[in-house]
């Protein structure tokens, strides 16, 4: 079974960039302006080597709006986009009405990771060296999930709950899989690659269900 390609991560934001007023973009710009500004800081120095004041002084801003957007150092790393969650809305509505569940959600997973490129290795890194950065970012994708698996159950016929569970942990299985094996020193095309092979392999033995 071929995944479905993943849907492009930038033209629905900006689509709905377009449709803001001029002071919401401006405040948009300005948070993700910060955090490009911090990414590429802590990429070049690690996370401990970087202050919010060298942070607000790479984004030409003062600390005190550094704190307007963000309420900590860990929160410039692993706060979602404030478009985020109209992304994955977005993603979970373009999925036809008939299209297999196991195909819909290779789709829209791969598409929910494709945000990530900025910022995957990053994440990684710091769970890895920082207990009290990786607990500051539990729950980050909650929301998201809460909101998948509603929609797995929305569209699921009686009788195929089972199936359809099963299918949703399978996938969301296989990305963990995916993160768990690709190594933040490799390019981030590497983890997508990786998880459309686990969502390939996974998804061969769910193929004949029916959901």
């Amino acid at each position: 079974m071929s995944p479905t390609p993943p849907a492009d991560s930038t033209a629905g934001v900006c689509a709905m960039g377009k449709a803001m007023g001029l002071r919401e973009r401006k405040k948009l710009e300005a948070w993700r302006s910060i955090r490009e500004c911090a990414l590429r800081l802590i990429s070049e120095r690690g996370f401990d080597a970087v202050s919010v004041e060298e942070i607000a002084e790479e984004a030409n801003v003062s600390r005190t709006t550094f704190f307007n957007y963000f309420s900590c150092k860990e929160a410039v790393v692993f706060d979602p986009d404030p478009l985020e969650t109209q992304f994955w809305q977005d993603l979970l509505a373009s999925r036809p009405d008939d299209e297999p569940l196991w195909d819909a959600l290779t789709g829209i997973l791969l598409g929910y990771v494709t945000q990530f490129g900025d910022r995957l290795a990053i994440h990684k890194r710091l769970k890895t060296e920082s207990p009290a950065v990786a607990a500051s970012a539990r729950g980050a994708g909650d929301h998201f999930q809460a909101e998948l698996r509603a929609w797995v159950t929305a569209r699921t016929p009686a009788g195929s709950e089972l199936d359809a569970q099963l299918m949703l942990n399978t996938a969301t299985a296989a990305i963990g899989t995916a993160l768990t094996l690709w190594k933040p020193t490799e390019p981030f095309e590497d983890f997508l690659d990786l998880a459309r092979t686990c969502l390939h392999k996974a998804g061969s033995g769910l193929a004949a269900l029916p959901v």
